[in-house]
């Protein structure tokens, strides 16, 4: 196992056989585990400065999912995985969607779940660079990677952790169209089901939260078939009210491509 990079680990479930000994194996990786048979609070989980969560659904009883809810939209820099016993396919999704990174089911090897443990926190350290890049401003709209939030006129959009990065990946390649099967891979993390029409809804959310805060813009485009491309093109109606530039702006408007898609 490599284990040059230290993780901090918190584990949730009331497991003791199966939390022994995974507390055995992260001993002997050098990470820094902590085990709970209740949930934790996210504000304790934010203090304690986690790289992961492992998490079991059953111990946190009838506020399960409320409680997914708030960890994967409120701590949007944590790799959650769900490590449980028999579930539904429709529990599963429901779960991936809503922002969980990886579903384990028990009984499972803690070799197995330590190995999902280091890939989810692998692509959680990918993503960061970009935060320290700073703010993007593009249109009237400035995203901030290290928040993941994105901002116009200082009013946040309030987005979601799914649709920031969704943003932020059509930002990022801005003018290419993407393919919504690649869109899907790369916000999801996994091959997009035939008739599966998560993007465009989350698209549709995204497009609402844009129009609402800057109503003079527009941002992204449809590509009928296809996909969508981001490019913020200014209405007639707003460039005519617009104050002349200074050049100044038009030179701080350009988009971070620190990465296209596949």
């Amino acid at each position: 196992m490599n284990s040059h990079q230290t993780i901090r680990l918190a584990v949730i479930d009331d497991d003791s056989g199966f939390v022994t000994v995974l507390a055995k194996r992260t001993e002997a990786a050098g990470w820094q585990q902590r085990t709970q048979s209740a949930p934790i609070p996210p504000e304790e989980l934010v203090a304690m400065k986690l790289s992961a969560l492992v998490v079991d659904p059953s111990v946190l009883g009838d506020d399960a999912w409320e409680y997914l809810e708030r960890v994967c939209g409120g701590l949007p820099d944590l790799g959650v995985v769900v490590c449980t016993g028999r579930s539904t396919v429709a529990q599963r999704v429901r779960g991936l969607r809503l922002g969980i990174d990886d579903w384990v089911t028990k009984p499972c090897h803690p070799e197995e779940v330590i190995a999902r443990i280091e890939s989810v926190s692998r692509r959680r350290r990918r993503s960061r660079p970009g935060a320290e890049a700073g703010p993007v401003v593009t249109g009237e709209l400035e995203i901030r990677a290290d928040r993941f939030q994105a901002f116009v006129g200082g009013n946040s959009l309030d987005l979601t952790r799914r649709e920031f990065e969704l943003l932020q990946l059509l930002s990022d390649a801005s003018g290419q169209v993407l393919e919504r099967e690649a869109i899907y891979q790369r916000v999801w993390g996994y091959a997009m089901a035939h008739g599966d029409r998560s993007v465009d809804v989350f698209i549709r959310k995204l497009r609402q939260k844009l129009e609402k805060l800057s109503p003079g813009w527009s941002y992204i485009h449809t590509h009928f078939g296809v996909g969508y491309r981001f490019d913020p093109e200014c209405s007639e109606d707003a460039r005519a009210t617009a104050p002349a530039s200074d050049g100044k702006n038009a030179a701080s408007q350009t988009v971070h491509s620190s990465f296209t898609a596949a």
